[in-house]
């Protein structure tokens, strides 16, 4: 199932658990770089018919640690420890959602970034995060067990 997908998405690894309820995740990988993508469809919407806030949060919550981990080049599991956002437009049912993460800095410690969430091509959310990089030998694969 592609849910008519944009050209170069395929199926994200990472649908398992929490994120397999929300819906199939795509992801398309360029040049050291990911970006997700979702169709958005009724289970997304709240009762004014748009996208739930609370679904644009998580969606930019996996966009903001799968992109940061493409940009660094790490391959360990980050967990969110702060994020913030801006509902800049509301999304509707069928809409292609699709996000791009901007790494602002990489600390021993910590990676902060920043995401911007469009909808059919329009901006619809900015977000901004930073992200733990555990300082154990932990793999991402490791987490996705």
């Amino acid at each position: 199932m592609t849910n008519n997908a944009p050209e170069g998405f395929k199926e994200f690894e990472g649908n398992v658990g929490f994120v397999e309820l929300t819906g199939l995740l795509m992801v398309k990988r360029v040049e050291g770089d990911a970006y997700l993508g979702l169709r958005i469809e009724d289970k997304h919407c709240n009762i004014a018919g748009i996208c739930h806030g609370g679904m644009l949060m998580t969606f930019a919550d996996m966009q903001l640690g799968v992109g940061a981990l493409a940009l660094s080049g790490l391959r360990k599991f980050i967990p969110t420890i702060q994020m913030s956002c801006d509902f800049v437009a509301p999304v509707q049912k069928g809409a292609w959602l699709e996000g791009r993460t901007q790494l602002v800095k990489q600390t021993r410690g910590l990676l902060f970034a920043t995401c911007i969430l469009t909808a059919d091509g329009k901006t619809a959310f900015s977000g901004s995060g930073i992200m733990k990089i555990p300082s154990d030998k932990g793999s991402y694969s490791d987490a996705s067990i």
